[in-house]
C-alpha cells in the first residue's frame, strides 16, 4: 500500500478541496519549472471538468487525481 503524498488526502471529498490539496502537493516539488508545469496541468484539468455534475464521476476524478499526485510525489522523492 502506498502512502498519500500529503496528510489529508483521505479527507478530500469535494472538487475545491481536491484543487487546494493538489496545489499544496505542488509546493513540495523540487524545482520551480516542475511546480509551474503541474500547477498549469491542475488548472487545465479543473477547467475541463468544471461542468461535471455526476457525483459518482466526481468521486472517480478525485480518487484518480489523488492517486496521480501520489505517483508524481513519489517520482520526485526518489530523484532527490
Amino acid at each position: 500500500m502506498t502512502m498519500a503524498p500529503l496528510p489529508g488526502a483521505e479527507l478530500v471529498q469535494k472538487p475545491l478541496q481536491l484543487y487546494r490539496y493538489l496545489l499544496r502537493c505542488c509546493r513540495q516539488l523540487p524545482e520551480e519549472n516542475i511546480r509551474q508545469h503541474y500547477r498549469h496541468a491542475i488548472r487545465q484539468s479543473f477547467k475541463v471538468h468544471e461542468d461535471e455534475d455526476s457525483p459518482e464521476r466526481i468521486q472517480q476524478i478525485i480518487k484518480r487525481a489523488v492517486e496521480d499526485a501520489d505517483w508524481v510525489m513519489n517520482k520526485y522523492k526518489k530523484q532527490k
